[in-house]
């Protein structure tokens, strides 16, 4: 009767656990094959709707740049813990003319993006504006030490 139950146990392990990876898919599938399709100065913005899509983003600062993003990350090995391991990390990035022309088709892959270097300065601010709690403090000061307003603003 144990060898039955202890047969049963290894079969429902073996068959509910599966050896292949898990692949987290984020984004446009296959944006490199799709990229190549793209030709500055032919194709615009309804001609890139068609072909990928709407943009993932687009740009905070010009409304005529928009980003393409693609990820694939993996779970890697049991020594790591669990950690993530990224396979496909693209990016792309297209910039329209005011008529809606595509201007510049820039494309980053995870080599490209790791050759990226960050500037380590810090810009200073000159001008430092005051956090909401500190007005609402100052403004309530204000108001005990003058609470008809008849004092002049110094």
């Amino acid at each position: 009767m144990k060898k039955i139950f202890y047969f049963i146990i290894i079969i429902t392990l073996n068959t509910s656990c599966s050896f292949e990876k898990v692949v987290k898919h984020h984004g446009i599938h296959y944006l490199e094959k799709k990229q190549e399709d793209l030709r500055v100065f032919v194709n615009n913005k309804n001609d890139i709707k068609t072909m990928l899509g709407p943009p993932s983003t687009s740009s905070i600062f010009d409304k005529e740049v928009w980003i393409y993003i693609e990820r694939k990350t993996t779970v890697s090995d049991l020594k790591t813990l669990g950690k993530r391991k990224i396979l496909i990390n693209n990016a792309l990035v297209l910039e329209f003319d005011n008529r809606g022309l595509l201007v510049q088709k820039k494309f980053y892959d995870k080599e490209n993006m790791n050759k990226i270097k960050i500037a380590k300065d810090e810009t200073k601010v000159l001008n430092k504006k005051r956090s909401f709690v500190e007005s609402v403090l100052t403004s309530l000061r204000h108001k005990i030490n003058d609470p008809l307003g008849q004092r002049k603003a110094k």
